[in-house]
């Protein structure tokens, strides 16, 4: 026989699930779009910097970690020089960042820099941010992966 206490946790309980479900399927239904811009070489959001991202393995590989190098240029073209770079990202259709901490752990010369610590841990769309700040200013780019 259920006590009062375990009942009212039971019936208070049963909404609480019904709606994290609902809101969990509503992110998981999000569908990639169809014109999905999967370029790796793209201008920042406002206009300030050029960036192309590469990982230093091909092909990317589920589950393992791996260093990427971004280049970052001018709009004409010249390396940016002395840029620190912040990463972000995850899966915009199962609503999760990324399951590391990418860092920039090198300036490797010419405008291109090392990422450290990049891990993807299942296949499907992933959005990788990143935070430019040269001397421009700040300016943010985001990269579309379908792994």
């Amino acid at each position: 026989m259920l006590t009062y206490t375990t009942r009212r946790a039971l019936l208070l309980g049963i909404p609480v699930l019904l709606l994290a479900s609902g809101v969990t399927a509503g992110v998981m239904m999000r569908s990639v779009p169809e014109n999905l811009d999967l370029a790796l070489d793209k201008a920042t959001a406002a206009g300030l910097y050029r960036a192309t991202i590469a990982p230093d393995a091909a092909p990317i590989v589920v589950g393992a970690m791996q260093a990427w190098t971004v280049t970052v240029r001018t709009p004409a073209g010249a390396p940016v020089k002395a840029a620190k770079i912040g990463i972000n990202g995850g899966m915009p259709q199962h609503g999760h960042g990324l399951p590391t901490s990418p860092q920039m752990t090198a300036d490797l010369g010419g405008g291109r820099y090392r990422i450290e610590g990049m891990k993807f841990n299942m296949r499907g769309w992933w959005t990788l941010d990143l935070a430019i700040d040269g001397p421009k200013g700040t300016d943010t780019v985001t990269f579309n992966l379908m792994l």
